[in-house]
């Protein structure tokens, strides 16, 4: 049998194998229970958040032989055509590729009809943002007074490109992208289900560079199989990845801290020959000066796992709080900066020297410590002013 992708794979079929979006299943689940049912929902999100997946899973719950519920049964008919993309009264269209209006009213031709087989007939409209301004129009009417037997489901990433008009005939359900704690556990537990071999920091390396999306990191985790030869480890995953050696980011931050520029331009000429992303490394950066920033401010507070607790717990220390906030406003900064330099590297080393030139002098214990100028203040009399004599 053909190898299945893990994003396939593992895609879920019913809300309660859904990871994340709880304040989505929420609502949906206490509507579909309660039989409060609208005929049209909007899904938003970034790419690989559980968009198309859950209005499909919300089709099976409506179209399910065991009556309309939050747990569709999953061995009907129906629940196993839709499951496998054959259900005659699932329309899916993509937006992107059916833009024009005749394609739209193509579409809505058949929404008089009632459904072949099952309870609904349900438009799953991805994309929907792509549609052109006369194909919402054509779609206006129909969204907002369709026949019983219809249900819309759109999905979209770019929900401000949508009439105003199309989003008040909507539900409106923004998915969020998931932390990257959430994601790590979640692979955790499939690389055990499928029996590979792994270490932490790997798959939190992974659920990183997912960006919030777990379609992306089902994505990067099967990459990291092929490339790890079945065994994740972190310095592996980090060399598919692109990632920096927390070494490496330590000593940037050290010599940021000692004021040596040496040593910040050695450690940018190594990362040059070792061919890594500059983009890569100042978010790294940038993700190091936020943990020791926690470290200062709360010093039991629990470290990412991709950082060391002893070595932030010294730098939280040995840094004073002002350089830290002030090298970490300016790499967020000289982020948004690196796709303009001419050339990536030397926006980096300019980022880390912009760093140095700007970093305060004087140690902010010892402006505590500077006697501030005496200021002689007018002291008032005692005694009551002087009677003026009669004339």
């Amino acid at each position: 049998m053909a190898y299945q992708v893990l994003a396939r794979k593992l895609r879920p079929q019913n809300f309660h194998s859904l990871v994340g979006q709880e304040h989505v299943l929420r609502a949906l689940v206490h509507a579909l229970d309660e039989q409060r049912l609208h005929h049209a929902y909007l899904f938003s999100g970034t790419r690989g958040v559980g968009k198309t997946t859950i209005a499909r899973i919300l089709a099976r719950c409506l179209n399910c032989e065991q009556g309309i519920s939050s747990t569709p049964c999953g061995v009907c008919s129906s629940c196993v055509e839709i499951s496998e993309g054959r259900f005659v009264d699932l329309i899916e269209v993509d937006a992107a590729s059916r833009t024009k209006v005749e394609d739209t009213r193509e579409l809505l031709e058949n929404v008089q009809y009632a459904p072949t087989r099952g309870r609904f007939k349900v438009y799953l409209i991805d994309e929907v943002h792509m549609l052109s301004t006369s194909s919402f129009n054509a779609l206006l009417k129909t969204l907002e007074e369709p026949p019983p037997h219809v249900k819309f489901l759109l999905a979209t990433t770019d929900p401000h490109k949508l009439p105003v008009t199309v989003l008040s005939r909507c539900l409106q359900f923004n998915l969020k992208n998931m932390p990257a704690e959430q994601i790590a556990t979640y692979l955790q537990k499939v690389l055990g289900e499928e029996q590979i071999n792994f270490d932490e920091p790997s798959v939190w390396q992974i659920g990183r560079a997912a960006k919030g999306s777990m379609r992306d990191a089902l994505s990067l985790t099967d990459q990291a199989i092929a490339f790890c030869g079945g065994q994740l480890n972190e310095t592996a995953v980090n060399q598919m990845l692109g990632s920096i050696d927390q070494s490496r980011v330590v000593a940037l931050v050290q010599a940021l801290q000692q004021g040596d520029a040496s040593a910040i331009l050695q450690q940018v000429a190594e990362l040059a020959e070792q061919g890594q992303n500059f983009v890569v490394a100042l978010e790294d950066l940038l993700s190091m000066l936020h943990q020791i920033a926690v470290c200062q401010v709360v010093p039991n507070a629990p470290v990412a796992v991709q950082f060391d607790h002893q070595v932030m717990q010294d730098l939280a220390q040995a840094m004073p709080a002002a350089d830290i906030q002030l090298f970490y406003q300016m790499g967020s900064v000289a982020h948004k900066d690196l796709a303009l330099a001419p050339d990536i590297r030397n926006g980096f080393e300019m980022a880390l020297l912009r760093m140095l030139a700007f970093r305060p002098q004087i140690d902010p214990q010892q402006i505590r410590q500077v006697a501030m100028p005496q200021i002689a203040l007018p002291q008032a009399s005692s005694s009551a002013p002087e009677a003026t004599p009669e004339a």
